[in-house]
């Protein structure tokens, strides 16, 4: 029996106008192995025509006006439509609103925006004006993680537009539109598709496992491994090992009563590692929802259970400040 399909990630998608590019990452949605799909477009514009546009595709739409309202209760209230439709993500796609620092931070690494320009060129408005203005060979487009900060956080993708003679910031903008049209849907994608991919996966269990003192990373087995230097193993993460279909963190635990307890509580997420003993459980990382924190604590606490004397004493002391 085929493996059963990975559930898609939910977005939300923020407009205030025409949605041309809540249309393209919709239709990109719609094309088979998208890993996302669009639960909810809403606006801080009832009269925008990309509502339309989601209503007669058959996606939710909510509405509501800003004006009259403190800007801290109108995010409230486009929050509470989010969570509402359960996204996951959130995607500004023309939403022409600052956003309180209470909203950001509420959707910190879930929530995109798409810029047109080549970031950290032109921030803010009239980014093609100043473009051709600054003599500049090409204008562009730029797709990031919304901070605090207006248009400074992480990018995840860009696509440049060669600026033509005689081009006004009318005609260079119809154009950085078709490439903003081809970059979102693709940055979305693959930023949400990294929560399942193994390379970043194991990246993220590498960062926080060789934080410990004294690791290092081996490869056993075809699986990235953590133990401390010239000692004993205290991680592993395997990715799709005998075929299993399956990406997880193995870390050892006090026993099989332990193990029989984290699998009877959660079969999906733990499991009993092949060719492993009792005192080991693995921990399913693709599941979508890996809690960070939680890994955080699992490998901690494996490297103590392995690591000499001397080097967990120094961890007591570091612990209590």
């Amino acid at each position: 029996m085929p493996e059963p399909t990975a559930p898609r990630t939910r977005v939300a998608v923020l407009i205030s106008g025409s949605g041309t590019n809540m249309a393209a990452l919709l239709y990109a949605s719609r094309l088979a192995g998208c890993p996302y799909e669009i639960v909810l477009v809403a606006s801080n514009n009832p009269a925008a025509p990309g509502l339309d546009l989601a209503r007669a595709e058959g996606v939710p739409t909510f509405a509501l006006a800003h004006k009259g309202m403190a800007r801290e209760e109108h995010d409230a209230a486009m929050h509470h439509a989010l969570t509402a439709a359960r996204a996951d993500y959130v995607a500004l796609a023309g939403y022409m609103r600052v956003l309180s620092d209470g909203f950001v931070a509420q959707w910190a690494g879930r929530m995109l925006n798409i810029h047109p320009s080549l970031l950290p060129r032109y921030p803010g408005l009239h980014t093609h004006q100043r473009a051709i203005e600054a003599g500049d060979s090409h204008g562009g487009c730029s797709v990031h993680l919304v901070t605090a900060t207006l248009d400074e956080g992480p990018l995840l993708g860009q696509l440049a537009v060669a600026i033509r003679p005689g081009d006004t910031a009318d005609t260079l903008a119809a154009r950085v539109l078709f490439a903003e049209h081809q970059l979102y849907p693709r940055c979305l994608a693959d930023y949400v598709a990294r929560v399942r991919d193994p390379r970043w996966l194991t990246a993220q269990v590498r960062e926080r496992a060789m934080a410990l003192p004294e690791a290092e990373e081996t490869l056993s087995h075809g699986m990235a491994c953590f133990g401390v230097v010239k000692g004993k193993k205290f991680a592993w993460v395997s990715a799709d090992h005998h075929g299993d279909g399956r990406v997880a963190l193995l870390v050892k635990i006090s026993g099989t009563d332990e193990q029989a307890d984290l699998i009877e509580r959660d079969p999906e997420r733990y499991f009993r590692p092949a060719y492993f003993g009792g005192d080991w459980i693995a921990i399913r990382l693709d599941l979508g929802d890996t809690d960070w924190d939680a890994v955080d604590d699992w490998l901690q606490r494996s490297w103590r259970a392995i690591a000499p004397k001397r080097l967990t004493a120094l961890l007591d002391v570091a612990d209590m400040f």
